[in-house]
């Protein structure tokens, strides 16, 4: 194929993408003028729609918005950049802001009490207890795991068997997390896309997978979607607005095309993709799959728990089960895309993309949903999905550690797995020397019993010596040795002497 004449990335280097990601979010809510000290997003404030006479927001009249409350606001562009008020030298990273001027004190999360059980434990108004959003909280609290005695396991650390009980057990585990909040966790029906059986836009990430194996056996990332990572790496993480702008749209359109039609065979050329389109290819990848990454039908549960207003930590809980009950080319998948994005936020002055920026961008194409909903709804899901994007962002490094509670049942399961196979010895034993007292042996057998030295040794009992019972007399049973001379007035003589 031929390049257009005059396409190159830096004459489209202003050109806005068509989705313009950062105004489909409905959900970025712009104050007029800084929050008051001391002041907070209160349910009722937001829920009315009521301006205040110092600040006010932009909701919709209808619907419960105390959702907000969870999010908080910071004065941002409609394109989701940092306050015009700071120019870019001086518009340090959250986490920069957050060390110059806040102190931080870690709060350490353990992973070896179910976190439904310590939900149940805790005292009723904590569990309940709505948190005050000032305006240096937008930057999300520091966590760090507590030390286990058989350390942590990576979810690639285990065995695809042991993963299955980890995604089932973290089903149960979510839903009787949400229950100690009276939230009932519903999977509502989503609607079923069939997606394509060969190219790359559209296919199922599992199709994509098999597809790949057969290159590498080893892979659990589509290995188009690892090419895309490369490309934006090699030039892309300095360049400015990377997410948001987007390149020529007429090679976008031509190497979608190659790519569908070329890719399989290793004879597309990477070479001549700028970083620009590759990353416009990167989002219509995720939005373009049969079914959004991430399960949009979780939304309405976390959205109920957020309205509640539950601390940082209780959220991230739900979202590691979450995480945890994805299924294996998902979770792998979303894991790769959360480390190349923090790559792209660590250059952060100067391609300008945040945590904010990237989460608000990317939230549109990792969680969708193609059933109808009111804008409400809409709003409802767009925030929720950006504020989960966040915490995957912040969290990430913790996220794909599978909890120690759920390693500990599943460790339970496979030795209860192992006793069903295998019968216990001392079973196996007491079996055999019951079937020698009673004499019920086939000849043959019998012969080979009486053969085996090994036999005599497992049933513990010695050659030529039997057990009589006589139930109707006080000695009820007595072990008689025979021999060649013995007969049933000799056994009999026994007993009435014993008696």
């Amino acid at each position: 194929s031929e390049e257009l004449p005059g396409d190159t990335c830096d004459s489209h280097a202003g050109e806005l993408d068509g989705a313009r990601e950062g105004q489909a979010l409905p959900g970025i809510i712009k104050a007029s003028s800084p929050l008051p000290d001391g002041a907070s997003l209160n349910s009722s404030t937001l829920s009315d729609g009521s301006q205040d006479e110092e600040w006010s927001f932009t909701v919709p009249t209808s619907g419960s918005m105390s959702i907000l409350e969870a999010i908080p606001d910071v004065p941002v562009h409609s394109n989701g950049a940092a306050d015009p008020g700071r120019s870019a030298r001086s518009a340090a990273s959250d986490d920069e802001y957050l060390e110059k001027n806040i102190p931080i004190e870690a709060e350490e999360l353990s992973f070896e009490v179910s976190y439904s059980e310590k939900l149940t434990q805790a005292p009723k108004r904590n569990r309940f207890k709505k948190l005050d959003f000032k305006k240096e909280d937008y930057v999300l609290p520091k966590f760090v795991v507590q030390k286990t005695r058989f350390g942590l396991t990576k979810a690639e650390d285990l065995s695809a068997e042991d993963m299955k009980k980890i995604r089932h057990l973290s089903l149960i585990e979510l839903t009787a997390f949400f229950d100690a909040f009276r939230i009932q966790l519903k999977r509502n029906k989503t609607e079923k896309v069939k997606g394509r059986d060969s190219g790359i836009f559209g296919v199922p990430l599992t199709v994509l997978l098999e597809n790949d194996r057969r290159k590498d056996s080893g892979v659990k990332v589509p290995l188009v979607l690892q090419k895309f990572f490369e490309k934006v790496e090699e030039s892309g993480l300095e360049s400015e607005g990377i997410f948001r702008l987007s390149g020529c749209t007429a090679k976008v359109k031509q190497y979608r095309e190659e790519l569908d039609a070329k890719f399989n065979a290793d004879k597309f050329k990477w070479e001549k993709m700028c970083h620009r389109e590759a990353a416009v290819m990167l989002k219509a990848f995720f939005r373009e799959l049969p079914t959004s990454l991430f399960p949009v039908e979780y939304i309405p549960a976390f959205i109920t728990l957020m309205e509640r207003g539950p601390h940082i930590r209780v959220q991230f809980q739900a979202l590691h089960l979450m995480v945890m009950a994805l299924p294996d080319a998902n979770r792998d998948t979303a894991q790769a895309l959360m480390t190349f994005f923090n790559k792209v936020i660590a250059n952060e002055s100067k391609n300008r993309m945040s945590i904010w920026n990237i989460s608000t961008i990317m939230a549109p194409n990792l969680f969708f949903s193609r059933s109808k909903h009111s804008d409400c709804e809409e709003l409802l899901l767009a925030n929720t999905a950006a504020h989960i994007i966040r915490l995957m962002l912040k969290y990430q490094e913790m996220l794909w550690t599978v909890p120690s509670f759920l390693i500990a049942q599943v460790r339970r399961m496979n030795e209860a797995t192992m006793l069903l196979k295998k019968p216990l010895p001392s079973v196996k034993k007491l079996l055999r020397r019951k079937t020698i007292e009673r004499g019920v042996t086939s000849p043959k057998t019998s012969k080979v019993l009486q053969k085996s030295p090994s036999t005599r040794r497992m049933s513990d009992v010695p050659e030529g010596v039997i057990r009589v019972h006589a139930p109707l007399l006080s000695k009820v049973s007595m072990a008689i040795q025979l021999n060649s001379q013995t007969k049933v007035k000799d056994i009999l003589a026994k007993f009435q002497c014993e008696n």
